[in-house]
């Protein structure tokens, strides 16, 4: 859902993959990026943070360990970073892509603020929310996709990912997670027009199975005859 200031200009659809870290949002994605491609849909792909040259250096910084870069960064430091590769992120890729009318796929988006360092981080949710409304400029997601996953399942799968490092905010504790995930089916209960909760604890062609049929609904103008 796109704000009205900018509803008028936008012609193209924002969606949105969330969920804890190992619950195989990024894996989805790719796959819903390949099925609307293999049907002549224009689509965008692009991640947070990150997504610009500027958010991908402020990337390093927030997902480097702190052993890597020194000290550890403040709480409040984190959620306006994050901010700040937001912001950059709607005017350089989200803003140009959805004024052409693409499908936008984004790996984590402003519910992954509400979820990590609101919830997670114990820092009042209105100042987080007040730092990214200007962050956001209204953009909104049309639908999300929130990969659901009990904590100890999460960390498994992260543990058996070969060749890589857990990030900074992966290697925090599992207490720290658990609030994460109950940050992010706290936002699910309070909006559900939006967010589409997915127990990713299901085989993945299953869940792609969940989404795929949802999305099939959400942009069957654009995919007449894909069935």
């Amino acid at each position: 859902m796109v704000g009205e200031r900018q509803g008028a200009k936008l012609q193209g659809v924002l969606i949105t993959f969330e969920g804890p870290d190992g619950a195989g949002k990024t894996t989805q994605l790719q796959r819903v990026s390949r099925f609307l491609r293999e049907r002549g849909v224009d689509v965008e792909v692009t991640r947070e943070p990150g997504g610009t040259p500027l958010g991908e250096a402020i990337r390093q910084w927030l997902l480097s360990p702190p052993g890597d870069a020194g000290q550890e960064m403040a709480f409040e430091t984190e959620v306006l970073l994050y901010a700040a590769s937001r912001a950059q992120h709607v005017r350089e890729r989200l803003l140009p892509a959805l004024r052409a009318g693409k499908v936008v796929l984004c790996d984590r988006y402003v519910d992954a603020s509400y979820a990590y360092q609101a919830y997670g981080n114990q820092l009042p949710l209105r100042w987080v929310e007040e730092v990214n409304r200007l962050a956001v400029q209204e953009v909104m997601p049309t639908r999300t996709y929130l990969l659901d996953l009990p904590v100890e399942l999460a960390r498994r799968r992260l543990k058996r990912r070969e060749g890589e490092g857990m990030d900074r905010i992966e290697r925090r504790g599992e207490a720290y997670h658990q609030r994460v995930r109950e940050g992010f089916l706290t936002i699910a209960r309070h909006e559900p027009e939006r967010i589409l909760v997915i127990d990713a604890s299901a085989s993945e062609e299953e869940v792609a199975r969940r989404i795929l049929d949802d999305l099939r609904e959400i942009l069957r103008d654009r995919l007449t005859g894909s069935r």
